[in-house]
């Protein structure tokens, strides 16, 4: 959720009083939930996608879609265990124990559902498992996450609050990180070594943090956020390529300056709809400090661009004059 969609801001009693009614509604909401449990008939009509097992001996099928189908209890899932591909969307789902059995798992998508939490899950025992979505759930931290094949995982519209907790030692092959639409206000805590890609648009964010950790990352995604500066961008930051920072509150031109520790290899900006983009001669500014960048605000950087920012020859100082001014 970004900050220009959230209402105004109430006092501290107001809020506490409207959070435990927001919880209440939602517990009542899943008691008078009618009990759909996984049958065998479903199951007929949903498997798919006949292939030879893991001892090469017989054949099964791997991909089960039982997307929008009212569900509430996975009990009977756990007897599939060749199963490789599974979508249980849009249900009313918050236990997953029985996929704990379903050891050859690689793909398991199981947006819109209840999940509360990772802990107590069995995700993380799936040692095959490459790519997990569980946007739009009820989650709120990120304890429990795991995985030691997962290259692809998406949590976007949680309301996840802090990233700490996260185990990134089960996290080791993870490359892209979903987490728009929650409600972060710090990127501390994803300390994520082989991470690649990372999608943080429409938080809560005022502060960039930890990012000095992901040395191989190469988008970072930002938009719609609260950012008044991009101090926390780092020099170990050595791959990245695509900085989106669209939509913030980034005002001064001196936030720029640390736009030169990732101007060796940064390809695109986006800048867009901050106030600093009103600001005379900022395209010239951004182009005369980042020789490597390609594209500024979607619009490629032409030759003709280059050489009139060097014209411009602008000093140390005119970042101060124009914040000043």
């Amino acid at each position: 959720m970004s900050g220009s969609d959230e209402d105004e801001v109430l006092k501290a009693g107001e809020e506490d009083e409207e959070v435990t009614l927001e919880k209440k509604e939602i517990s009542g909401q899943e008691d008078q939930l009618e009990s759909c449990p996984l049958t065998q008939d479903m199951m007929a009509k949903s498997l798919s996608l006949l292939c030879r097992t893991g001892n090469g001996l017989s054949h099964a099928y791997v991909r089960l879609d039982l997307k929008s189908k009212g569900l509430t209890d996975l009990a009977l899932i756990s007897s599939f265990i060749h199963l490789r591909y599974l979508d249980f969307s849009s249900n009313h789902l918050s236990d997953f124990s029985p996929l704990a059995d379903l050891t050859q798992l690689l793909w398991v998508k199981g947006d819109g559902n209840l999940l509360q939490r990772f802990e107590g899950q069995p995700f993380s025992q799936l040692t095959y498992l490459q790519w997990l979505s569980f946007a739009n759930n009820r989650l709120f931290d990120v304890k429990g996450i795991g995985g030691p094949a997962l290259e692809t995982l998406n949590l976007t519209g949680n309301g996840i609050q802090t990233m700490q907790g996260l185990e990134y030692h089960n996290l080791t092959n993870l490359v892209t990180l979903e987490l728009r639409g929650n409600c972060l206000e710090t990127t501390d805590g994803i300390y994520l070594p082989n991470l690649r890609h990372l999608y943080l648009a429409q938080n809560n964010l005022k502060r960039l943090e930890g990012l000095e950790k992901l040395e191989h990352l190469k988008t970072l995604h930002l938009r719609d956020n609260q950012l008044e500066t991009l101090d926390g961008l780092s020099p170990n930051m050595k791959c990245l390529q695509y900085l989106n920072v669209r939509g913030n509150l980034i005002s001064s031109m001196r936030a720029l300056r640390n736009l030169v520790s990732v101007g060796q290899t940064l390809k695109a900006l986006v800048l867009l709809e901050n106030p600093l983009a009103k600001t005379d001669d900022y395209r010239m500014y951004v182009i005369s400090h980042l020789s490597q960048l390609e594209k500024l605000d979607k619009d490629p950087i032409t030759a003709e661009d280059k050489s009139a920012a060097q014209e411009k020859d602008f000093d140390d100082e005119y970042a101060e004059d124009q914040e000043d001014n």
